[in-house]
């Protein structure tokens, strides 16, 4: 009106959450070509004389020391957002934090077993046994490996454990 451009305000940020992905999204996303020179076709085709080589488990090291270094920092991050949690005068908005914050929880839970899981993976890779199935001693197999790096048990073996599990309720 007197002369003056409206001065259109810019909207109002938003907070925006953090993104949460899955352990595996993330792996699949950031996954690099090589691993101390091997691909995993290559790694695939490798001939079964070479299975376990040394070049063979420094790929699978690597890649279970990836995987755990990301677990560790989403650990991390989830106790900072746990630290800073502030009360709402809502009840319903105050539950709906703490029910989030539960499946956070458990979220990491998992993953603090899959961190289990990683260790001992990398003690059989120092120790000789890594790629081999613990009750028949046959190898697991690359596919499962790159599928599962903490993969103890063969295929066969795994499903027989999984009928065994069904039929006596162990």
């Amino acid at each position: 009106m007197f002369g003056r451009k409206a001065v259109k305000k810019p909207a109002p940020k938003t907070a925006k959450a953090p993104e949460v992905k899955t352990v595996a999204a993330a792996t699949a996303e950031e996954k690099p070509a090589k691993r101390n020179g091997l691909t995993e076709a290559e790694l695939m085709r490798a001939p079964a004389s070479q299975y376990m080589s040394a070049e063979q488990l420094a790929f699978f090291r690597e890649r279970l020391l990836e995987t755990q270094k990301e677990l560790l920092e989403k650990a991390n991050v989830t106790s900072e957002h746990l630290r800073e949690h502030e009360l709402e005068a809502d009840p319903t908005d105050q539950a709906t934090i703490e029910e989030e914050y539960a499946l956070e929880l458990r979220a990491r839970d998992r993953e603090r077993k899959l961190l289990k899981k990683i260790d001992e993976a990398l003690r059989r890779i120092e120790e000789g046994s890594y790629g081999y199935c613990e009750e028949t001693g046959e190898p697991i197999g690359i596919a499962r490996l790159i599928a599962r790096p903490t993969a103890t048990l063969s295929v066969e073996a795994q499903t027989r454990r999984e009928q065994k599990q069904r039929l006596y309720g162990e």
